[in-house]
């Protein structure tokens, strides 16, 4: 199965977009984003090593860094045929040739202690690097409130999740969580668009601040949450917080959270609303271009500006997504180009 489907998914993905203002491409930079009609391709083939796997699932990649001639990425891992991240843990890989092939290293974040927010599971991580240390946000789940088993149920009613913070002083750790864990939480109030889940943290340094962009979704919503997750924003003066809530959602219908910079603002893919949206505060957003197709399934990217000091702007246009379908989850290599 997996050499059908890496031949079927060697064929290239076209499709045309009109690019006002926020075009991702090959080459491209922050600063310079074309207003052309353009063509781009969007190319998967297989990210050896973190593929696919008889006896482990993997999804929701970080953001790419790279440190000396290494590129670290971190995902979450569960035991196969289970796929969901409310069972996973964090691992990560390393990679030398732009994430074609990558050599998976060993966990980098476990469950925490009984009782704690993060029990039960870890997963969807992300990456800072700022002054030397190494910040890594996941999200996190305990066991489900009165469960009489310490099981964990999923629930629409009070699964709630929150995200923590966990600190290295290299790449490959040990990775410490911060003391005032969780770093954010869900809205008190129901009506929220936070106030059931919060996850998918993408970070950012702008404005000499702290920014950490997220996805959330409302209690109101129950069951059927998934299909109404909105972009939210968060801002701190330091990476490990107190973070302080933008008071209303960035963007409706934009379940994944990815982000880059880009003309001195913002854009961000938004999964549900098959959208590109740009703000140039990187908080107002508008659409740029909408009714994409094929774009890759919660995406990280490789994205220079998270490395500390580095002051390229460039933006290479590749990264590694995940595919997941009946019992199997993995991640795969994508690159964008025009």
């Amino acid at each position: 199965m997996g050499n059908k489907y890496f031949l079927s998914i060697a064929i290239v993905l076209l499709f045309s977009i009109h690019i006002s203002s926020c075009g991702l491409k090959k080459g491209a930079t922050e600063g310079d984003v074309s207003t052309e009609n353009d063509t781009i391709e969007f190319t998967y083939s297989e990210a050896k090593g973190i593929g696919i796997d008889s006896l482990y699932n993997r999804r929701d990649p970080s953001d790419i860094i790279k440190v000396g001639d290494t590129y670290y990425i971190w995902y979450t891992r569960m035991i196969s045929p289970q796929r969901s991240g409310y069972w996973g843990d964090i691992w990560y890989a390393t990679s030398s040739d732009e994430g074609h092939t990558w050599n998976e290293q060993g966990l980098a974040l476990a469950v925490g202690e009984k009782g704690a927010f993060d029990s039960h599971s870890v997963f969807t991580p992300n990456i800072l690097t700022y002054e030397g240390k190494y910040y890594m946000y996941y999200t996190a789940v305990q066991p489900t409130p009165g469960n009489t088993m310490g099981k964990f149920e999923n629930n629409s009613v009070n699964d709630f999740t929150a995200i923590g913070l966990a600190v290295a002083d290299q790449p490959e750790g040990p990775f410490v969580r911060v003391k005032n864990n969780p770093i954010l939480e869900i809205s008190p109030d129901s009506v929220d668009f936070d106030s059931y889940r919060i996850d998918d943290a993408a970070m950012l340094v702008k404005d000499n601040q702290i920014w950490m962009y997220y996805k959330g979704r409302s209690k109101v919503h129950g069951k059927k949450g998934a299909h109404f997750t909105q972009m939210g924003v968060a801002f701190a003066a330091q990476p490990e917080g107190p973070f302080k809530k933008h008071p209303e959602p960035l963007i409706e219908k934009g379940h994944e959270v990815l982000i880059w910079q880009e003309k001195g603002g913002v854009s961000s893919l938004a999964s549900i609303s098959q959208a590109i949206h740009f703000a140039k505060d990187g908080v107002n957003f508008s659409v740029k271009q909408e009714n994409l197709t094929d774009i890759p399934k919660a995406p990280g990217l490789y994205r220079p500006h998270l490395e500390n000091g580095n002051q390229a702007k460039e933006i290479p246009g590749w990264g590694i997504s995940m595919i997941q379908k009946k019992g199997l989850a993995y991640l795969l290599r994508y690159e964008i180009r025009k």
